[in-house]
Protein backbone atom coordinates (compact mmCIF):
# COMPACT_ATOMS: atom_id res chain seq x y z
CA UNK A 1 0.00 0.00 0.00
CA UNK A 2 1.09 3.55 -0.72
CA UNK A 3 0.06 7.09 0.18
CA UNK A 4 0.64 10.80 -0.31
CA UNK A 5 0.22 13.72 2.08
CA UNK A 6 -2.62 15.98 0.93
CA UNK A 7 -2.43 18.39 3.89
CA UNK A 8 0.07 21.15 4.62
CA UNK A 9 2.08 19.71 7.54
CA UNK A 10 1.36 16.37 9.21
CA UNK A 11 3.19 15.00 12.28
CA UNK A 12 5.11 11.74 11.96
CA UNK A 13 5.11 10.02 15.34
CA UNK A 14 7.22 7.44 17.14
CA UNK A 15 4.17 5.41 18.18
CA UNK A 16 0.55 5.22 16.92
CA UNK A 17 -0.84 7.80 19.33
CA UNK A 18 -1.58 11.54 19.28
CA UNK A 19 0.38 11.75 22.53
CA UNK A 20 3.47 10.12 21.08
CA UNK A 21 6.66 12.03 20.31
CA UNK A 22 6.78 13.73 16.91
CA UNK A 23 9.98 12.50 15.27
CA UNK A 24 9.49 14.30 11.95
CA UNK A 25 6.86 15.82 9.70
CA UNK A 26 5.29 14.89 6.37
CA UNK A 27 4.84 17.91 4.13
CA UNK A 28 2.26 18.41 1.42
CA UNK A 29 2.93 16.19 -1.59
CA UNK A 30 5.39 13.81 0.07
CA UNK A 31 4.74 10.20 -0.96
CA UNK A 32 5.42 7.04 1.01
CA UNK A 33 5.02 3.30 1.44
CA UNK A 34 2.58 2.00 4.05
CA UNK A 35 4.39 -0.67 6.05
CA UNK A 36 1.74 -1.44 8.66
CA UNK A 37 -1.86 -0.38 9.18
CA UNK A 38 -4.25 -0.21 12.13
CA UNK A 39 -7.81 1.18 12.13
CA UNK A 40 -6.53 4.67 13.08
CA UNK A 41 -2.81 4.77 12.24
CA UNK A 42 -0.34 3.68 9.56
CA UNK A 43 3.39 3.14 9.86
CA UNK A 44 5.00 4.61 6.77
CA UNK A 45 8.36 4.92 5.06
CA UNK A 46 8.93 8.18 3.21
CA UNK A 47 10.05 7.85 -0.40
CA UNK A 48 12.60 10.66 -0.13
CA UNK A 49 14.73 9.51 2.82
CA UNK A 50 13.23 6.14 3.91
CA UNK A 51 12.35 7.65 7.29
CA UNK A 52 9.82 5.61 9.30
CA UNK A 53 7.03 6.67 11.62
CA UNK A 54 3.31 6.63 12.34
CA UNK A 55 0.79 8.88 10.60
CA UNK A 56 -2.92 9.41 11.29
CA UNK A 57 -5.02 7.65 8.63
CA UNK A 58 -7.19 10.77 8.31
CA UNK A 59 -4.20 12.86 7.22
CA UNK A 60 -3.23 11.33 3.89
CA UNK A 61 -4.78 9.65 0.86
CA UNK A 62 -3.95 6.34 -0.75
CA UNK A 63 -2.26 6.09 -4.15
CA UNK A 64 -1.38 3.12 -6.33
CA UNK A 65 1.99 1.42 -6.52
CA UNK A 66 2.33 2.69 -10.08
CA UNK A 67 1.72 6.27 -8.92
CA UNK A 68 4.27 5.83 -6.12
CA UNK A 69 6.89 4.50 -8.53
CA UNK A 70 6.20 7.33 -10.95
CA UNK A 71 6.70 9.93 -8.23
CA UNK A 72 9.77 8.12 -6.92
CA UNK A 73 11.39 8.25 -10.36
CA UNK A 74 10.36 11.82 -11.19
CA UNK A 75 12.62 14.82 -10.64
CA UNK A 76 11.30 16.55 -7.47
CA UNK A 77 9.54 19.90 -7.84
CA UNK A 78 9.13 21.88 -4.60
CA UNK A 79 7.46 25.03 -3.39
CA UNK A 80 10.25 27.61 -3.04
CA UNK A 81 8.25 30.33 -1.24
CA UNK A 82 8.14 30.48 2.55
CA UNK A 83 4.36 30.06 2.34
CA UNK A 84 2.26 29.61 -0.78
CA UNK A 85 -1.28 28.60 -1.62
CA UNK A 86 -2.53 25.63 -3.58
CA UNK A 87 -5.94 26.18 -5.20
CA UNK A 88 -8.41 23.46 -6.14
CA UNK A 89 -11.16 23.25 -8.75
CA UNK A 90 -13.77 24.40 -6.20
CA UNK A 91 -11.67 27.53 -5.46
CA UNK A 92 -10.64 26.44 -1.97
CA UNK A 93 -7.18 27.48 -0.74
CA UNK A 94 -4.61 25.30 1.00
CA UNK A 95 -1.52 27.01 2.45
CA UNK A 96 1.66 24.96 2.06
CA UNK A 97 5.14 25.65 3.49
CA UNK A 98 8.44 25.91 1.67
CA UNK A 99 9.76 22.50 0.63
CA UNK A 100 6.33 21.01 -0.02
CA UNK A 101 6.36 18.64 -3.00
CA UNK A 102 4.27 19.65 -6.00
CA UNK A 103 5.67 16.99 -8.32
CA UNK A 104 2.35 15.11 -8.36
CA UNK A 105 0.33 18.03 -9.74
CA UNK A 106 1.16 16.93 -13.30
CA UNK A 107 -0.16 13.42 -12.64
CA UNK A 108 -3.99 13.36 -13.02
CA UNK A 109 -4.26 9.94 -11.37
CA UNK A 110 -2.83 11.42 -8.16
CA UNK A 111 -4.01 15.04 -8.44
CA UNK A 112 -7.69 14.10 -8.22
CA UNK A 113 -8.49 17.39 -6.43
CA UNK A 114 -7.28 19.34 -9.49
CA UNK A 115 -4.83 21.31 -7.35
CA UNK A 116 -3.14 24.24 -9.10
CA UNK A 117 0.11 25.85 -7.99
CA UNK A 118 1.21 29.23 -9.38
CA UNK A 119 4.04 30.11 -7.01
CA UNK A 120 7.82 29.90 -7.15
CA UNK A 121 9.17 26.41 -7.85
CA UNK A 122 12.48 24.77 -6.96
CA UNK A 123 13.76 21.95 -9.12
CA UNK A 124 17.06 20.54 -10.29
CA UNK A 125 20.50 20.90 -8.72
CA UNK A 126 21.89 24.35 -7.87
CA UNK A 127 25.48 25.35 -7.15
CA UNK A 128 26.88 25.17 -3.65
CA UNK A 129 26.79 28.94 -3.17
CA UNK A 130 22.99 28.88 -3.24
CA UNK A 131 22.78 26.78 -0.07
CA UNK A 132 23.31 29.71 2.29
CA UNK A 133 20.79 31.87 0.46
CA UNK A 134 18.23 29.15 1.11
CA UNK A 135 19.38 28.75 4.71
CA UNK A 136 18.79 32.46 5.40
CA UNK A 137 15.09 31.98 4.51
CA UNK A 138 14.77 29.96 7.74
CA UNK A 139 16.57 32.49 9.95
CA UNK A 140 14.75 33.00 13.29
CA UNK A 141 12.46 30.00 12.71
CA UNK A 142 11.65 28.56 16.16
CA UNK A 143 13.22 25.27 17.18
CA UNK A 144 10.80 22.34 17.12
CA UNK A 145 11.84 18.74 17.69
CA UNK A 146 10.93 16.86 14.50
CA UNK A 147 10.04 20.06 12.62
CA UNK A 148 10.77 20.68 8.93
CA UNK A 149 9.22 24.13 8.27
CA UNK A 150 9.83 27.81 9.08
CA UNK A 151 7.05 27.52 11.68
CA UNK A 152 9.20 25.07 13.65
CA UNK A 153 12.32 23.13 12.69
CA UNK A 154 15.07 21.05 14.28
CA UNK A 155 18.76 21.10 13.42
CA UNK A 156 18.78 18.14 11.04
CA UNK A 157 15.44 19.07 9.51
CA UNK A 158 16.91 22.48 8.73
CA UNK A 159 19.94 20.93 7.01
CA UNK A 160 17.83 18.39 5.12
CA UNK A 161 15.37 20.99 3.81
CA UNK A 162 18.08 23.48 2.76
CA UNK A 163 19.88 20.79 0.80
CA UNK A 164 16.63 19.34 -0.59
CA UNK A 165 15.52 22.71 -1.97
CA UNK A 166 18.81 22.84 -3.85
CA UNK A 167 18.51 19.36 -5.32
CA UNK A 168 20.57 17.31 -2.84
CA UNK A 169 19.34 14.35 -0.78
CA UNK A 170 20.26 14.30 2.91
CA UNK A 171 19.07 11.76 5.46
CA UNK A 172 16.76 12.92 8.26
CA UNK A 173 18.64 12.74 11.58
CA UNK A 174 21.98 14.36 12.41
CA UNK A 175 23.57 11.00 13.24
CA UNK A 176 22.46 9.69 9.83
CA UNK A 177 23.66 12.80 8.00
CA UNK A 178 27.08 12.39 9.64
CA UNK A 179 27.53 9.18 7.61
CA UNK A 180 27.29 11.15 4.35
CA UNK A 181 30.00 13.09 2.56
CA UNK A 182 33.75 13.41 3.00
CA UNK A 183 35.34 14.20 6.35
CA UNK A 184 37.67 17.21 6.54
CA UNK A 185 40.62 17.44 8.92
CA UNK A 186 40.43 21.13 9.75
CA UNK A 187 37.90 23.96 9.80
CA UNK A 188 40.26 25.84 7.49
CA UNK A 189 39.58 23.25 4.77
CA UNK A 190 35.83 23.87 4.87
CA UNK A 191 33.76 25.97 2.49
CA UNK A 192 30.42 27.73 2.98
CA UNK A 193 27.73 25.06 2.70
CA UNK A 194 29.76 22.29 4.33
CA UNK A 195 28.33 20.70 7.47
CA UNK A 196 29.66 20.67 11.02
CA UNK A 197 28.55 17.90 13.40
CA UNK A 198 28.63 17.97 17.18
CA UNK A 199 28.50 15.20 19.80
CA UNK A 200 27.65 14.74 23.48
CA UNK A 201 29.67 13.28 26.34
CA UNK A 202 28.94 9.74 25.12
CA UNK A 203 30.26 10.56 21.66
CA UNK A 204 26.84 10.43 19.99
CA UNK A 205 26.17 12.95 17.19
CA UNK A 206 23.38 15.21 18.45
CA UNK A 207 23.64 18.42 16.42
CA UNK A 208 24.46 19.73 12.95
CA UNK A 209 24.81 23.14 11.32
CA UNK A 210 25.79 24.72 8.00
CA UNK A 211 29.18 26.43 7.82
CA UNK A 212 29.33 30.03 6.61
CA UNK A 213 32.25 32.29 5.67
CA UNK A 214 34.65 33.72 8.26
CA UNK A 215 34.08 31.01 10.89
CA UNK A 216 30.35 31.51 11.34
CA UNK A 217 27.69 28.81 11.39
CA UNK A 218 23.92 28.85 10.89
CA UNK A 219 22.02 26.22 12.88
CA UNK A 220 18.78 25.54 14.76
CA UNK A 221 19.24 26.00 18.51
CA UNK A 222 16.27 27.68 20.19
CA UNK A 223 15.76 29.23 16.77
CA UNK A 224 17.65 29.20 13.49
CA UNK A 225 20.53 31.49 14.38
CA UNK A 226 24.07 32.48 13.43
CA UNK A 227 26.94 31.84 15.84
CA UNK A 228 30.73 31.55 15.78
CA UNK A 229 32.48 28.26 14.94
CA UNK A 230 35.93 27.38 16.25
CA UNK A 231 38.00 24.25 16.92
CA UNK A 232 36.09 23.59 20.15
CA UNK A 233 32.64 23.94 18.66
CA UNK A 234 29.87 26.54 18.52
CA UNK A 235 30.44 29.74 20.47
CA UNK A 236 27.07 31.29 21.27
CA UNK A 237 27.27 35.02 20.63
CA UNK A 238 24.52 35.76 23.18
CA UNK A 239 25.63 33.65 26.16
CA UNK A 240 29.34 34.12 25.40
CA UNK A 241 30.11 30.44 25.89
CA UNK A 242 30.33 27.26 23.86
CA UNK A 243 27.03 25.44 23.37
CA UNK A 244 28.10 22.44 21.26
CA UNK A 245 31.31 20.37 21.02
CA UNK A 246 32.70 19.90 17.50
CA UNK A 247 33.05 16.30 16.33
CA UNK A 248 33.59 16.36 12.57
CA UNK A 249 33.21 18.53 9.45
CA UNK A 250 31.82 16.92 6.31
CA UNK A 251 31.88 18.09 2.71
CA UNK A 252 28.67 16.90 1.03
CA UNK A 253 29.07 18.70 -2.30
Amino acid sequence: MFGICNLAIVPLRLEPSDRSEMTSQVLFGEHFKILEETPKWSRIELGFDNYNGWIDNKQFKNITEADYNSLQNAAPVLNADLIEYITSSNNSLLPIPIGSAITFLDQPSVNTEDFIFEGLKASGVTNKQQLLQTAFLYLNSPYLWGGKTPFGIDCSGFVQMVYKLNGYAMLRDASQQATQGEALSFIEESEPGDLAFFDNEEGRIIHVGIIMEDNYIIHAHGKVRIDRLDHLGIYNVDTKRHSHKLRVIKKII
